[in-house]
């Protein structure tokens, strides 16, 4: 199978996988390519994302590795036997590739967790909001292709219709409530929207208003995604030119205390209901 030219995000992370637990191991890539019996070359092309590799070959890695993390090995056996690509392949070509792997990042998670202090987190934007912050883009990208992302962001959203249902928790800073991104409808439509969605059983949003005292993370933003085990947890977090995607240990747990701290600030979900209502009327 020739290397792919641009692997995606989730055939990049098995990959680092792999690597780590090779260096966990102590073992040169030439030493393992030796071990299992493949060459250096095809050993680099796995790594990085850009050879697969069959369930044979991951288990057999991992017994060479010594890995005795079963729940991990088999979670990995399953990335590595995906074939195709999920919806978000429709739009490879189109729209850039940090927007794709967002979406599949949100596919594969078993859990999403969401600190916005700017904006309403993505997956709970009404079409007419996402119009609002693409048009405000410099410059304005083309009409066609802000069809095709507002297209793309309002079908992410499916994903809280998914089976599994994956849990969703978002905490909300008051002054995404109350920025107009379009215009007054629009920002009434939005939190109806909100309120709508908070409803659904796998959905909990919490509201931070301004008048909480000692909370300091008002350029703080955040999605983190769960995976199948702890370690192949993900966070995403937006930058001016792109988004990143973290998963070093000592990142992860850095943005889960980060998100644990945004909750202490933020009111009950029922307060946090009547609290959208109340911002919702004096628009």
């Amino acid at each position: 199978m020739p290397p792919r030219t641009q692997p995606t995000a989730r055939r990049r992370r098995l990959g680092a996988e792999l690597r780590k637990m090779r260096e966990a191991a102590g073992m040169t890539a030439r030493d393992a390519a030796e071990l299992i019996g493949t060459n250096p070359i095809q050993m680099s092309h796995m790594e990085a994302g850009k050879a697969g590799v069959s369930e044979a070959r991951l288990r057999h890695m991992a017994s060479q590795y010594a890995c005795l993390d079963d729940a991990l090995i088999d979670a990995l056996v399953a990335m590595a036997g995906e074939r195709g690509g999920g919806w978000w392949e429709e739009y490879r070509g189109t729209l850039s590739h940090g927007a794709l792997d967002l979406a599949e990042l949100e596919h594969f998670a078993t859990r999403m967790r969401t600190l916005q202090t700017a904006y309403v987190p993505g997956v709970l934007q009404t079409e007419a909001y996402i119009r609002g912050l693409l048009s405000y883009r410099l410059p304005t990208p083309p009409e066609r292709h802000i069809e095709a992302l507002t297209a793309f962001r309002v079908r992410r959203a499916e994903v809280l219709e998914r089976e599994p249902v994956p849990g969703f928790e978002a905490v909300i800073h008051e002054s995404a409530l109350r920025t107009r991104v379009a215009d007054r409808a629009t920002a009434r439509q939005q939190l109806a929207y909100l309120l709508e969605q908070s409803e659904r059983p796998n959905v909990d949003i919490r509201v931070i208003p301004f008048g909480i005292d000692g909370f300091g993370g008002a350029g703080d933003s955040m999605l983190y995604a769960d995976g199948p085990v702890p370690k192949l947890d993900t966070v995403q977090i937006d930058a001016l030119h792109g988004l990143f995607l973290l998963d070093a240990e000592s990142q992860l747990v850095r943005y889960r205390a980060l998100y644990k701290r945004a909750v202490t600030f933020s009111l009950g979900t029922g307060e946090s209901r009547d609290f959208i209502r109340r911002v919702a009327e004096e628009l």
